[in-house]
């Protein structure tokens, strides 16, 4: 629904056009890759890949396409992320249509468009956890014990649990599930 609200919204503009819409984040990646528009609006939280992820493989493949994140996380840990990943603007789903659509003109003019009230914020605390820590401790929140993280990463089990363990240590954690909650309530994860 809001997928398609979204899309009908940025239509009703005269200059801009919607040439593609995805359920999930892999398959956002393969339109844009596909399509190769001048901007892609994503959320933060998708099914398959994050926004986030999405971002950090477009900016890996060194494509031209823009990057725009709209989403209701208004936490500095992902502004900053998404930052790292290459996103030229960062904005909160309750703003004005017309005020997305003008962010979508500046950043296709070459600016970044970034919410003034996280901008602030994201240079307060930093992600202390690396790429991998980070990706670990995603799964281990999820519930996922460590033989099927290292599965699913191609990893041994023994090199999961240091990875969790120095999460769990760079977050002041008791456990993994601990860890997980901080990492994701600061917008690390």
């Amino acid at each position: 629904m809001v997928l398609g609200a979204l899309s009908t919204l940025l239509e009703i503009e005269g200059d801009i056009s919607v040439i593609g819409r995805a359920k999930n984040g892999s398959d956002a990646l393969a339109a844009v890759l596909d399509k190769k528009p001048d901007i892609f609006l994503t959320d933060i939280e998708m099914p398959e890949m994050s926004g986030l992820e999405v971002a950090a493989e477009l900016k890996r493949r060194k494509s031209a396409t823009k990057v725009i994140i709209l989403t209701t996380f208004a936490r500095a840990g992902y502004l900053r992320r998404a930052l790292d990943a290459g996103v030229s603007g960062y904005l909160l789903k309750d703003m004005a249509a017309e005020k997305l659509a003008d962010a979508v003109r500046r950043v296709q003019s070459g600016l970044r468009v970034i919410d003034p009230e996280l901008a602030a914020e994201a240079w307060v605390e930093a992600d202390p956890l690396t790429d991998r820590e980070r990706q670990v401790l995603r799964y281990a929140g999820e519930g996922m014990a460590s033989i099927d993280i290292a599965s699913k990463l191609n990893l041994s089990e023994g090199t999961v649990r240091n990875y969790l363990s120095e999460a769990i240590s760079k977050l002041g954690a008791a456990n993994r599930v601990e860890a997980a909650r901080i990492a994701r309530a600061k917008g690390w994860l």
